[in-house]
């Protein structure tokens, strides 16, 4: 009952909510439905997403994997971005990674949280999801859009696993690049170890001064060959201080949402929910036809 109560509420909202779409065009709904939509669709692919029959387009010729963050999975975390996408023209793929089966709840409705898995495991799982896709789509390389974890962990499959011969972009959403001080908790001592046993051993990972963020970064932050863009919130609450989610070298750009729209709130959670980061992650991807970024109401927490 609970469930097809759910699912009604996310139907309807959907439908007086969603964008209307063309033929052929998925719309593109609002952002504050995520929740209801995972509770409802728990562990299913993002709308737009994992069509395996989907062929690269001349305009679009890397198809895009989409890659989660820290306790999150695809249904929620790619709720707006999949089918924006997707409407755009792109072959669009979603995954869930480093989960630990019986030891993690996940966001309401999933039946495990995503993410929580050593970071060089995720990696692994990553590379493998990305040659699946390059053989199903016939393509030479794909494009990867992250949030949190997610854009920083690719890092780990570009520089240790390979990966650089295989992504052209990464664009990532708020990433653990620097790893985070956890509002200045993490200099506390325990305070590492406790987030670990409770949230996994990636957030152990991603602990500003970790062995795992020192190897990653040795060397500079970046590899040859792929392009990197960072699209941040002065407000991130998760990775702190904000600046530690920015990248230094060679085909680097570095965007912060309050540069543009000052008065936008979006914070950790909300930001691959807002209509300003999708439409720089747009641009990103296709920056010969990169359009003006809209100052429209980001609110914390709900986009």
């Amino acid at each position: 009952m609970r469930k097809l109560l759910l699912t009604a509420i996310t139907t309807v909202l959907l439908a007086g909510l969603a964008t209307p779409a063309k033929a052929d065009v998925l719309p593109v709904p609002s952002a504050a439905l995520a929740l209801a939509n995972a509770a409802a669709h728990p562990d299913t692919s993002p709308a737009g997403s994992n069509d395996w029959s989907c062929r690269p387009t001349a305009a679009h010729p890397r198809p895009v994997v989409l890659v989660h963050g820290t306790v999150e999975n695809m249904t929620f975390n790619w709720f707006t971005l999949s089918p924006l996408l997707k409407s755009k023209g792109y072959c669009v793929f979603a995954f869930n990674y480093g989960q630990l089966p019986g030891r993690y709840a996940g966001l309401p409705g999933s039946r495990l949280a995503g993410g929580v898995a050593p970071v060089p495991t995720s990696a692994g799982q990553l590379e493998a999801f990305v040659d699946r896709v390059l053989e199903a789509t016939n393509s030479s390389r794909v494009d990867l859009v992250g949030h949190s974890q997610g854009g920083m962990m690719p890092r780990y499959y570009l520089k240790f696993l390979g990966g650089a011969a295989k992504v052209g972009h990464l664009v990532a959403l708020s990433p653990s690049n620097h790893g985070t001080t956890v509002d200045g908790l993490a200099h506390l001592p325990g305070v590492p170890e406790l987030l670990s046993t409770g949230l996994g051993p990636s957030v152990r990972d991603q602990i500003k001064g970790s062995e795992l963020l020192r190897k990653l970064n040795a060397g500079g932050d970046t590899v040859p060959g792929v392009r990197y863009t960072v699209i941040q919130t002065r407000y991130d609450e998760v990775v702190t201080p904000y600046t530690s989610a920015f990248l230094t070298g060679p085909k680097v750009t570095n965007i912060l949402l309050q540069d543009r729209c000052p008065l936008d709130a979006s914070d950790h959670l909300s930001i691959s929910f807002t209509s300003p980061a999708s439409q720089y992650v747009v641009n990103a991807l296709d920056p010969a036809h990169a359009k003006p970024v809209r100052c429209d109401l980001a609110l914390p927490a709900v986009g």
